[in-house]
């Protein structure tokens, strides 16, 4: 059970993008970030500007939803992009190497509700809900690691 949390108000796409890149230089090889809400929330945005934080050089960074998983030459390690929207079978992670991923990789996983008992205690739980506004975003962050305590610091407004 998360045992620290925090929410801040997103006030439109721009905002998300910021705050995925301000989070992406203080992740590391084994950190996972568990993006949830619904259809439409901004957790794709979100991964896709993080993620481009992170490219040596930029490319293009499809959704996952059909292929389930995107990898990518993250700067300082290998980047898993997981949309589990589709999956039928939390044990698919398995056959599709994710769950060593989790170790050894940077992995940021939409519909982690699909992985049942499989998500790892150390992960960085990011909830996206709607705002009053139509691009406004509520973001609650929760992690019951010490180790994200001191990176939310520096990342939250």
């Amino acid at each position: 059970m998360p045992e620290h949390a925090a929410t801040v108000i997103l006030s439109g796409p721009d905002a998300t993008c910021a705050l995925a890149q301000k989070l992406a230089p203080l992740l590391h090889v084994g950190d996972v970030l568990l993006l949830a809400g619904g259809v439409g929330a901004g957790k794709t945005h979100f991964a896709r500007c993080l993620i481009q934080a992170l490219l040596p050089e930029p490319e293009d960074v499809p959704s996952p939803t059909y292929t389930l998983v995107q990898t990518y030459p993250g700067i300082s390690g290998e980047l898993w992009h997981a949309d589990l929207y589709r999956l039928s079978d939390p044990f698919e992670l398995i056959e599709l190497g994710l769950t060593e991923a989790f170790s050894d990789a940077i992995c940021l996983i939409e519909w982690p509700d699909r992985l049942a008992d499989l998500a790892p205690d150390n992960a960085l739980c990011l909830a996206f809900g709607p705002g009053q506004r139509d691009d406004e975003r509520l973001l609650r962050l929760t992690w019951a690691d010490a180790s994200w305590t001191e990176r939310i610091k520096e990342v939250l407004p």
